[in-house]
């Protein structure tokens, strides 16, 4: 769409590799070491972005990991950890950037929850806990923001195939790393209900949903069936 593009990664090897792929294919990238858990990580991303480009339009907080095992059994240093990256990590990009797209009176703003930020799942007790959070805090911003030319947009897929599992495996803590049940660090996706799509079919559905101004992206036809459920138990 001829977007010019700024990451943001904690992992710089990654980082590097994937702003080399897009200049190499025609965009203007600019690359930012970054990590979402520390608030002046995120400021100093709007800065860099601000000053390079002067506005920004739409705005990603996408980071995610990954954590599956029993709530009852699970350490404190567990919750800690998907908490600042699912949940502070989407704090500290509304902090940075929210307040700039305001004033300009122009922006959206893609927050990526889950389906278990709409449905609580067994052994996924604080990843639902840390998107459940996501989805409330964008839809009271939406309420905030709408009137004032910023949009919000909840994106709560189920299974895309990324490697969430792997990176929350590798940046997992070294404390509590040895804690993880055995067999419920990495469950199969087919463990759990639905099927599993690439990146590029969420692609589509992202891009229209900041043109149409959606407030909930969803991802698989099987949601519907589940989200009906909930519903009709409230």
């Amino acid at each position: 769409r001829g977007a010019k593009l700024v990451l943001a990664d904690r992992d710089e090897p990654a980082l590097e590799a994937a702003a080399r792929e897009l200049a190499d294919a025609g965009a203007e990238v600019l690359p930012v070491p970054t990590d979402v858990t520390r608030r002046e990580s995120v400021l100093a991303l709007a800065e860099r972005t601000f000053e390079r480009f002067g506005t920004a339009h739409v705005v990603c907080n996408n980071a995610g990991v990954a954590a599956y095992g029993e709530l009852h059994t699970a350490p404190p240093e567990e919750w800690r950890f998907v908490m600042d990256v699912n949940f502070w990590g989407v704090v500290h990009g509304v902090e940075a950037f929210v307040p700039r797209l305001v004033e300009q009176g122009d922006g959206h703003v893609v927050n990526t929850a889950s389906m278990a930020g709409l449905v609580g799942m067994r052994v996924l007790g604080i990843y639902a806990a840390s998107k459940f959070a996501v989805v409330g805090l964008s839809e009271s911003l939406h309420r905030e923001v709408a009137d004032r030319g910023v949009g919000v947009s909840i994106l709560c897929p189920m299974i895309v195939s990324t490697p969430i599992n792997e990176n929350a495996r590798r940046l997992r803590p070294a404390a509590i790393r040895s804690q993880v049940p055995e067999g419920l660090d990495a469950p199969e996706p087919g463990a759990f209900q639905g099927g599993v799509i690439s990146v590029d079919d969420v692609v589509p559905r992202v891009l229209r949903a900041i043109e149409r101004n959606d407030l909930y992206i969803l991802t698989h036809p099987e949601q519907r069936a589940i989200l009906e459920r909930r519903h009709r138990k409230i």
